[in-house]
C-alpha cells in the first residue's frame, strides 16, 4: 500500500471518529430566555436568585434568565407580559390590583416584614411616641405617613407635631445623620450596616409595634396570563428559585460570594454580614420557603383600608398564590 493510501485511510478513520462522537454527544440544551425584574439595586433580598444563577439551577430547569432593574416599572411591566417575573411588595401588590393589573405573589421572599423607623440613639426616639417634634425623612408615599399616624394614635401622641421632610431615594444612615430625626429602612441591610460602621441606632421594628403591619416584603411577582398560559415555566423557574433561596440558608457564605459575583460594587463585609443575618429569616419558622399566609394579606389590606389609603379591599385569592411552592 502506497503512503498517499495510508495517509488516506488515516484521515477517512479520523472524519469517522469525530463523526461518531459528534453523533454521540448530547446537543446543546434549548434553554428559554426569561426575564426577571429587580425592585431596587442587588442585595441580600435578592441572593437566592443570584445563587440560583451561579449554580446553574436556572440552566437545569432549562431557562436561561436575565436579571434588570427596574424600580418604578416592575408590576407595569410584568402585568402586560414584558417581563416574565418581578420583585415587589405586598402593599404595591395591592394597589396593582385595585387597579386592574392582573399581577400575582407567588412567593413571600422573607416571611416576616424587618422593616422599620431608625434613629441615632441620642435623638432620643424609643417608641412612637417620640416622634412628636422630630423630623422624618422618606420618599413622600401616603402610606409612609399614615403608617407613622396609626402608630403614634396608638401612643395617644399628636401625628401633627412631626415635620415630614422627603428625602428621595438617599441612604437612609446619611437621611438620619443630616437631613432628619428618623427614617424608614429594612434592618437587614441599612441596620446591620450600622452595626459595621459603629453607628448606634435605636429600631422601631414595625411588626412588633401593630401585627397587622407584619406584610411580606419583599414578594416574587408574576403575570396571570403566564400562570393560566404557562404554568409548567412558573413551576419551572420557581423549582430553580426555591433552590437557590435553599442555599443562602443553608450556606450564607456562598450565597454572599454569588451576590458579589453579580454586583462587585457592594461591600464585601456588608454583604457577608447582612447575608448570615438574613439566612434564617427567609423561611423563619415558616412550613417552606416562599409560603404565603393569607391572614397576612387580609390583615395588611384590612389595615390600608381602615387607615383610608385604599377605598374597598381587593380580591385576596387573586392577589397571591402558594401553587408554585413546596
Amino acid at each position: 500500500m502506497s503512503k498517499l493510501s495510508k495517509i488516506c485511510i488515516a484521515l477517512f478513520s479520523l472524519l469517522l471518529i469525530m463523526m461518531l462522537i459528534s453523533c454521540s454527544a448530547p446537543a446543546p440544551q434549548d434553554l428559554e430566555q426569561i426575564t426577571l425584574l429587580l425592585d431596587w439595586t442587588p442585595n441580600t433580598n435578592y441572593s437566592g436568585i443570584f445563587s440560583a444563577l451561579e449554580e446553574g439551577y436556572y440552566e437545569a430547569e432549562g431557562i436561561e434568565l436575565e436579571v434588570i432593574e427596574a424600580p418604578g416599572s416592575v408590576l407595569q411591566m410584568v402585568a402586560t407580559g414584558q417581563a416574565h417575573f418581578g420583585i415587589s411588595y405586598q402593599e404595591e401588590v395591592i394597589f396593582a390590583r385595585l387597579s386592574d393589573l392582573p399581577v400575582v405573589s407567588i412567593a413571600a421572599v422573607i416571611q416576616h416584614n424587618t422593616s422599620g423607623f431608625a434613629s441615632l440613639k441620642e435623638r432620643g426616639i424609643e417608641s412612637p411616641a417620640d416622634f412628636e417634634g422630630k423630623r422624618y425623612g422618606g420618599w413622600g408615599s401616603p402610606v409612609e405617613e399614615a403608617t407613622i399616624k396609626a402608630l403614634m394614635d396608638n401612643y395617644g401622641s399628636d401625628y401633627n407635631q412631626v415635620d415630614i421632610v422627603t428625602t428621595g431615594e438617599v441612604d437612609s444612615l446619611i437621611v438620619i445623620e443630616r437631613d432628619a430625626d428618623f427614617a424608614w429602612i429594612y434592618y437587614g441591610w441599612t441596620g446591620v450596616e450600622a452595626e459595621l460602621k459603629g453607628i448606634d441606632l435605636n429600631f422601631i421594628e414595625l411588626r412588633l409595634e401593630e401585627e397587622a403591619l407584619d406584610y411580606y416584603t419583599p414578594v416574587i411577582v408574576t403575570g396571570e396570563d403566564l400562570i393560566n398560559g404557562n404554568p409548567e415555566l412558573v413551576d419551572r423557574f420557581m423549582n430553580a428559585t426555591e433552590k437557590g433561596y435553599r442555599l443562602a440558608i443553608d450556606d450564607p457564605a456562598t450565597a454572599a460570594r454569588h451576590l458579589l459575583t453579580n454586583a462587585p460594587e457592594l461591600n464585601n463585609d456588608l454583604v457577608s454580614a447582612s447575608q448570615a443575618w438574613l439566612a434564617d429569616k427567609y423561611q423563619a419558622e415558616a412550613e417552606i420557603w416562599g409560603l404565603q399566609d393569607k391572614d397576612t394579606w387580609e390583615a395588611y389590606s384590612k389595615w390600608l383600608l381602615e387607615n383610608n389609603l385604599i377605598e374597598t379591599m381587593p380580591d385576596i385569592n387573586k392577589a397571591f398564590t402558594n401553587r408554585f411552592v413546596r
